[in-house]
């Protein structure tokens, strides 16, 4: 109890030092919101969004894409960066610009600015995007297992089904003729 206590007060500490930073107590308030709400999308003091995930670019693209189709949200230019792509977006009166950015060959990171005139960022519809783009790749990667499960199972050598054997003991007779016998 006495460390949230502490917590507190450094917090408090914080933003009495920071002489009226609005900034600082902006930071310190909203860290973790994102989590919070179940969304896991971060973001910097300009209310840009960002995540990482652990995927090539190319597969972090086509999720985006597929997101921005399912959003109807119009694709206005793709052009290649120096560490990965830029995406530029309109959905209403609302300018996106996406950066996809390689951080490995098997991470990266998306980051997302919705700006409404120019000025006023527009944090829900960048969450929106980003999540979007992580259903997509969660099934893109659904996708892969299910592909990989098929193929594993027609690849798999399967034994011929033995044939039927009848005893000799057993008299076989067609069921029409069987009736007739009763």
């Amino acid at each position: 109890m006495t460390g949230r206590y502490w917590a507190i007060g450094l917090a408090l500490a914080a933003l009495a030092g920071s002489q009226g930073c609005v900034a600082l107590g902006l930071a310190i308030l909203s860290a973790g919101v994102g989590t919070a709400t179940g969304h896991s999308v971060s973001y910097n003091l300009e209310s840009i969004g960002y995540k990482t995930f652990t995927a090539p670019v190319e597969a972090l693209e086509a999720a985006t894409l597929q997101a921005l189709k399912g959003m109807d949200i119009e694709v206005k230019g793709r052009e290649q960066t120096d560490g990965g792509l830029k995406i530029t977006a309109q959905a209403g009166d609302r300018d996106i610009d996406i950066e996809l950015d390689r951080l490995t060959s098997q991470t990266a990171r998306i980051r997302v600015d919705a700006s409404y005139k120019w000025v006023f960022k527009d944090r829900a519809t960048a969450a929106e995007i980003i999540t979007q783009t992580a259903r997509a790749m969660d099934d893109q990667a659904r996708q892969a297992q299910t592909a990989k499960a098929a193929a594993k199972r027609s690849a798999s050598p399967r034994a011929p089904a033995a044939p039927a054997v009848i005893p000799a003991a057993i008299k076989v007779e067609p069921v029409s003729a069987a009736a007739k016998s009763r």
